[in-house]
C-alpha cells in the first residue's frame, strides 16, 4: 500500500470540481444567480441591471443557453434563470423549462429593461445582478460562490472574495506521483458513484453530438474524414459532445474544475479508448481518476478562467490516462503530460462556442501524441520553451503563463470580441 495520507483530500477535490450541470457553467452561473435574486424579491422584476467581468462576456456571448430556444448573451441567461430557474438545482438551474416558460422568455426579453455592462473588477469570474434597485446579488470566483446578498438596501449576507486559484499553497498537497498513487490504491466504492455519473452523462452527450446536427459538427467531420481508427475516435467523440454542448444540448455533463468541456474531455476519450480495446471496468475508473484530477492540478495553477484553452489541460488529462490504460506508470504520465501541453499551450480560451470543439479535437490529438513521443523514446526537453526539468516545475510555468502571462492577451481578446457588445 502506497502513502495514502491524502485520500481525504483527493476524494473532497473530486467531490467539489466534479459536479453536474446542464449547459455552459457560465450562463448557467448567471441564471443561477437571477434565480436567487427573483426568490428573493418574490415577483418578476421588471428592471434588470447585469454587472459582469470580462471573462463572463466572452463566455456567454457565443454560446446557445439551454432552454431559451436557441437564444445567446447575457440577458437570455439572466431570463431563463428569472422565469424558470430553480436555484436548489445549482449548475442544473434551468434542467425543467416548459414550452409556456419559453415564450415567456422571449416576451420578457422583449418587453423589459435588461442592462448589461462591464464590471470594475479584478476577478475573471465575477457579476452582480440587480433586480427592481431593490435587490442585488454577487457571485465571484466560483460559479456557485454567492458573495454578496441585499435586499432593500440591507446587507443580508457578505464575505471576502478569494481567488483561491491565484494562491501559489492552494491544493498545494496535489502531485503526479501523488494522483497516481491515490487512483492505483483508493477504494473505488468510495467514487463509483461519481465516475459512473460521468461516465453515463458525458457519453450520451458525446452520442448525441455524433447522432444529429450541432455545432460545426466538429465530431462528425473527423469521422467522416479519417475513420475509426482508435485515436481518431478519441477525438471525435470528445469533440462530438462539445458540438452538441456548445449550441445549446439540453443533456447533463460531469464537468471538471469549472468547465462541461473540460470534463468531457478528460473523460470521453479515455471512455473510448477503454471501449475500443476491451479494458476492464475498474481500470478504467482509475484512469478517470488521473485525468480529472490531473486537469484539475493544472487549473489550479491557472485559473478557473483564463486566456489559456482550458481544453489543452483536459486534453494532456486524457493522454496521461491512456498512457496509464497502456500500463504506464509515472514516467509515460509525467512525458505525456510534459509533451502534450509543450504542444497545445499557444491554444487561446476566446470565449465558450462552436469552435471549442475543435480545440478539444487538437488538444486530445496533443496528449496522444504526447504518448506516442514516449513510446518511440522521443520527448520536449528542458530549456526548450517553457519546458523545464520535472513534471511540476512545468506544472508551474503552464501556470504563471496562463494566470499571469496571459493576462494582456485576455483583455485583447474580450476588447476584439466584446468591444461595444455588451
Amino acid at each position: 500500500m502506497k502513502n495514502m495520507k491524502n485520500e481525504e483530500k483527493y476524494l473532497q477535490v473530486l467531490e467539489e470540481e466534479m459536479i453536474v450541470a446542464m449547459g455552459c457553467t457560465e450562463p448557467i452561473a448567471l441564471a443561477f444567480g437571477a434565480a436567487k435574486g427573483r426568490e428573493l424579491l418574490g415577483k418578476l422584476p421588471r428592471k434588470v441591471y447585469v454587472e459582469v467581468s470580462g471573462n463572463i462576456l466572452k463566455n456567454v456571448k457565443g454560446v446557445v443557453v439551454p432552454n431559451t430556444g436557441g437564444l445567446r448573451g447575457v440577458g437570455a441567461a439572466v431570463v431563463v434563470g428569472l422565469i424558470a430557474g430553480i436555484s436548489d438545482k445549482n449548475l442544473e438551474v434551468i434542467s425543467v423549462v416548459s414550452d409556456e416558460q419559453k415564450a415567456e422568455i422571449a416576451a420578457f426579453l422583449a418587453e423589459n429593461e435588461i442592462e448589461v455592462v462591464s464590471m470594475d473588477t479584478p476577478n475573471v469570474l465575477d457579476f452582480r445582478i440587480t433586480l427592481d434597485d431593490r435587490v442585488v446579488v454577487r457571485i465571484a470566483d466560483s460559479h456557485l460562490n454567492i458573495v454578496h446578498i441585499e435586499m432593500d438596501g440591507e446587507v443580508l449576507f457578505d464575505k471576502e472574495i478569494t481567488v483561491k486559484a491565484a494562491d501559489e499553497n492552494y491544493r498545494e498537497f496535489m502531485s503526479i506521483q501523488g494522483i497516481i498513487d491515490f487512483a492505483n490504491d483508493v477504494d473505488l466504492d468510495k467514487v463509483r458513484d461519481l465516475l459512473e455519473k460521468q461516465i453515463s452523462y458525458n457519453t450520451a452527450i458525446s452520442e448525441e453530438g455524433l447522432r444529429n446536427d450541432w455545432g460545426a459538427n466538429i465530431g462528425s467531420v473527423l469521422l467522416n474524414t479519417y475513420g475509426d481508427e482508435t485515436n481518431n475516435r478519441c477525438k471525435a467523440c470528445a469533440a462530438a459532445g462539445s458540438d452538441a454542448r456548445m449550441s445549446g444540448c439540453e443533456l447533463p455533463v460531469v464537468i471538471v474544475a469549472g468547465s462541461g468541456n473540460q470534463g468531457i474531455t478528460a473523460s470521453v476519450p479515455v471512455i473510448e479508448f477503454a471501449r475500443i480495446n476491451d479494458i476492464e471496468h475498474d481500470k478504467l475508473l482509475r484512469a478517470l481518476l488521473i485525468s480529472n484530477l490531473t486537469t484539475v492540478h493544472q487549473k489550479n495553477k491557472i485559473g478557473r478562467l483564463s486566456a489559456y484553452c482550458g481544453a489543452v489541460s483536459a486534453g494532456a488529462g486524457a493522454g496521461c490516462s491512456i498512457a496509464y490504460l497502456k500500463g504506464g506508470g509515472r514516467d509515460e504520465i509525467a512525458h505525456t503530460l510534459v509533451n502534450a501541453v509543450a504542444i497545445t499551450s499557444g491554444i487561446i480560451c476566446d470565449g465558450a462556442k462552436p469552435s471549442c470543439a475543435a480545440k478539444i479535437a487538437a488538444s486530445v490529438d496533443a496528449g496522444l501524441l504526447g504518448l506516442a513521443m514516449y513510446e518511440n523514446h522521443q520527448q520536449f526537453r528542458s530549456g526548450e520553451g517553457i519546458v523545464a526539468k520535472g513534471v511540476e516545475n512545468v506544472i508551474d510555468n503552464v501556470g504563471e503563463l496562463g494566470r499571469i502571462g496571459m493576462r494582456e492577451t485576455d483583455k485583447e481578446i474580450i476588447h476584439l470580441m466584446i468591444e461595444g457588445a455588451c
